[in-house]
């Protein structure tokens, strides 16, 4: 019988973002840089979805969308409307509510979708080209899935892009050959198999930190 024991493998990945957090370039974010917020929803806490790492990262998200909105920065919440009646991101379920604390103020940009990618199917991109916007900042959820594939495609469209590495999370998984993936080892693979080839993987201190440093200059 298969081990479900993730622990080995989840120590290895540590010790591979710790790697390459060390080789992360500074954080350089223009006055147009443009936050996405990525389905931060009700459903992302509905215990059906099974065991998720990084409990933290409501909290982290909620940091830098607060010092973010002070600093009087554009962003842009997005929203995964599922076309399928019974997953918690149906519009008529409550997991597809945003977040309390994500909710758009007055004034800020919704976008709604029903693909992984933020940029399929929406007008994101047209929106982004029109403000004359080269850099983008992701975080929210999940890492192997809209976020990552939002942050490919940003990539591959030539924006200059940022994933948060603690303002996201992953669920664990069941592998092909029926062997239980830790949410923890997702995410760091996830994380690592864009960092430096379709984003640069940062940490919420680090835009907090580049925010704090423009706002002094």
């Amino acid at each position: 019988m298969r081990s479900t024991d993730c622990a080995p493998f989840s120590a290895r990945h540590r010790q591979t973002r710790f790697t390459y957090r060390q080789r992360s370039r500074p954080v350089k974010l223009p006055d147009t840089t443009t936050l996405l917020i990525i389905d931060v929803q009700q459903g992302m806490v509905d215990r059906s979805r099974g065991p998720r790492n990084n409990p933290d990262a409501e909290s982290r998200l909620e940091h830098v969308l607060s010092t973010w909105r002070n600093a009087g920065r554009p962003l842009i919440h997005v929203k995964h409307n599922s076309i399928r009646p019974d997953s918690v991101f149906h519009s008529s379920n409550p997991g597809n509510e945003i977040q309390p604390f994500a909710r758009p103020l007055d004034g800020e940009i919704l976008i709604e979708k029903q693909a992984n990618c933020a940029f399929v199917g929406t007008d994101l991109e047209a929106r982004l080209r029109a403000e004359g916007v080269d850099t983008v900042v992701i975080m929210g959820f999940v890492t192997n899935h809209c976020v990552e594939t939002t942050a490919r495609i940003a990539g591959d469209l030539g924006f200059d892009t940022y994933v948060v590495s603690d303002a996201t999370g992953a669920y664990d998984r069941v592998s092909p050959d029926g062997e239980l993936i830790s949410g923890d080892v997702i995410h760091q693979v996830a994380l690592t198999s864009i960092h430096g080839e379709f984003a640069t993987v940062v940490t919420s201190s680090d835009v907090i930190a580049a925010i704090s440093q423009d706002a002094g200059n």
